[in-house]
């Protein structure tokens, strides 16, 4: 299988390059190496998990690019770029609608006269918004979210579905649940804390520490992303989590264990967008995907620590 994944040199992209390179895929990566994080990161990335593929340098939102790109004929397209964070939406909420809503658009514009390609998409735990009915199920009605990177993921899932009802194009958007691991962005909790803790320097602590996540391990991440690239069929929406939650303070708690650390807590107060819980009804995925996450917390923080200290 030919297979385009845009974002192929970030966090998760190079992960599933990784993968469908290690069952025999073609993968063609389009990335723009930006400046959010460090872009020698995402280069080192491609080095370790990417080997020879072709990695194409552009932007999402160079209409002609992804144009010719599309073109060329790619049996699914893995759309994982994005500007990320649900707090530095808050501060340019225009470049993240530029990039995440125009930028996906104009993958679907291309679609449309590529209509039997199958088409993979990342969206997130955030366009649950504020929702207290947990766990969060793909049926919920999500008419409320509470950052722009939240509004943006839900309005690339309807640009998404309207291209699918107009153009026929397979569409799957899958619901990512606070992804972590080997190669996590250096900016994400985990990662931060872990740097933090292992320096002697304070952990940044929102809110009264009660503040529940579902963190997800990228291996699970990645069993349910190859799942949903063969099977994508129709128009689905699908929640991958590890459907289990873990406070801000066990998670601080089980972060200073591993590490032989005692965390200082530099205390301040919730953030603008960020939400009380997210938890994933992981049902439909598990029917229809046979997607099975198996990583505890515990064992996936091991994991990254490993990692991290191998650095």
């Amino acid at each position: 299988m030919k297979v385009l994944i845009t974002g192929g040199a970030g966090f998760i992209g190079s992960h599933l390059g990784e993968r469908l390179i290690a069952r025999g895929d073609e993968v063609v990566v389009l990335d723009n190496f930006n400046d959010f994080y460090d872009p020698a990161i995402k280069r080192r990335n491609v080095e370790e998990a990417l080997g020879d593929s072709r990695v194409v340098v552009g932007d999402l939102r160079d209409r002609e690019l992804v144009d010719e790109l599309i073109d060329e004929g790619f049996e699914a397209v893995v759309h994982l770029a994005a500007m990320a964070g649900v707090r530095p939406s808050v501060e340019d909420p225009l470049l993240y609608e530029d990039v995440n809503v125009r930028g996906t658009l104009h993958l679907l514009e291309a679609l449309k006269r590529n209509p039997t390609t199958r088409f993979v998409m990342a969206s997130s735990s955030s366009v649950y918004g504020g929702n207290q009915v947990v766990p969060f199920s793909e049926l919920h009605e999500i008419h409320h979210p509470v950052s722009p990177y939240a509004a943006t993921k839900r309005a690339t899932e309807l640009l998404a579905y309207t291209h699918h009802h107009l153009y026929q194009i397979p569409t799957t958007c899958l619901r990512f649940f606070t992804v972590y691991g080997p190669r996590q962005r250096p900016e994400m909790a985990i990662h931060k804390f872990v740097r933090l803790l292992l320096a002697g320097e304070p952990i940044p602590f929102f809110g009264d520490g009660e503040t529940r996540r579902d963190y997800t391990y990228i291996d699970d991440i990645i069993d349910g992303v190859v799942r949903s690239i063969d099977r994508c069929e129709g128009y689905e929406v699908y929640n991958l989590g590890e459907s289990q939650t873990t406070s801000l303070s066990e998670l601080v708690a089980l972060l200073g264990e591993l590490c032989g650390v005692e965390p200082v807590l530099n205390r301040l107060p919730m953030q603008p967008g960020d939400v009380v819980i997210t938890y994933a009804d992981v049902s439909k995925a598990r029917r229809m995907l046979d997607y099975a996450p198996a990583t505890t917390v515990r064992e996936g923080l091991g994991h990254f620590l490993e990692w991290y200290r191998s650095r």
